[in-house]
């Protein structure tokens, strides 16, 4: 069952500052690690919501969650929807929103899920099982000009190019159906000079296919303006981010909220309508692990923490 480390779980606490009797939302709420400090935060009087697409996560938040001092209520569905599924669950405003962007350890771990390139299984990569496409197919279906500009843009691979032609030319001898398949094939493109420098070579190109599949960027977009929607005036909003692309959709988000005049400085007279922020940023940067943490958890060395209170 899915064994939870919270990451820069001391710093979500500090940020969001539940306080006894509010309403919290785990919108990515996994194996219950972050839910369980915000259920103790929150109190007897305290809700905590927990969101989750992989119905495996839910099942093992439950058992996180068991004995937990406040109400709990457990929903599935993607965080880009959150306003309609609060909503549905009668739930119309919160105090809290918890936003753990990207793949989860366990996801990770669990070989037959597809997101690794480190073992050999299906070409999977669905954090919703439901989805209709999986990795194998959009590496069968696509163009390769689509497949160059998804690599290079979502995992910002300087190979692309050459990744998509050797894919191509692959799927023309036979199906390309698993991780290790594809692993030989990214290995096959990238010049062996690159390869000995830097991370694994299949890295970029996972991340890539693995946003594709799930549409994250787009889930994260829509899931922030949601977020911001179903907060009450004073609700806090915390979101980790792990990697580049992620981070900077919530730096802009969050800056925009945060702008008065939209207007130009050098405009004399305001053209926008006099617009107000939104929010408060909570953080003028972003919160990162410290050495501590790192030591004890590797994979949150990209971890970022960005958090803004509304107004």
């Amino acid at each position: 069952m899915f064994a939870h480390q919270p990451v820069l779980l001391n710093e979500v606490l500090a940020v969001l500052a539940v306080q006894p009797g509010e309403i919290c939302v785990d919108a990515t709420v996994g194996g219950g690690g972050h839910a369980r400090r915000l259920a103790e935060c929150a109190g007897s009087d305290g809700m905590l919501i927990g969101l989750d697409q992989d119905e495996m996560a839910l099942a093992a938040a439950e058992e996180a969650l068991t004995g937990a001092p406040c109400r709990v209520k457990l929903l599935r569905g993607n965080f880009r929807r959150l306003d309609l599924l609060l909503s549905l669950a009668e739930i119309p405003q919160v105090d809290v929103v918890l936003m753990d962007i990207g793949v989860s350890s366990h996801q990770l771990d669990e070989e037959e899920r597809g997101f690794t390139y480190r073992t050999d299984a299906p070409l999977d990569m669905r954090m919703d099982r439901s989805l209709r496409r999986t990795a194998a197919d959009l590496v069968r279906e696509l163009s390769q000009e689509e497949l160059t500009r998804i690599i290079r843009e979502y995992g910002e691979e300087r190979w692309a190019a050459r990744i998509a032609e050797f894919i191509v030319k692959e799927r023309q001898k036979g199906s390309i159906t698993t991780t290790g398949q594809l692993v030989q094939i990214i290995k096959a493109a990238v010049p062996a000079g690159a390869r000995r420098e830097g991370p694994h070579p299949a890295r970029r190109t996972f991340q890539a296919l693995r946003i594709a599949v799930n549409e994250e960027l787009d889930a994260l977009s829509q899931g922030l303006d949601a977020a911001l929607k179903v907060l009450r005036p004073g609700g806090r909003l915390a979101v980790i981010t792990f990697h580049s692309l992620e981070d900077r959709i919530v730096k802009e988000r969050f800056r925009d909220w945060a702008r008065d005049c939209t207007c130009p400085k050098e405009w004399p007279v305001c053209q926008c309508g006099g617009k107000e922020s939104k929010v408060e940023l909570i953080t003028r940067k972003p919160l990162l692990p410290s050495k501590e943490e790192l030591a004890e958890n590797p994979r949150a060395r990209s971890a970022k923490l960005r958090a803004v209170r509304k107004r």
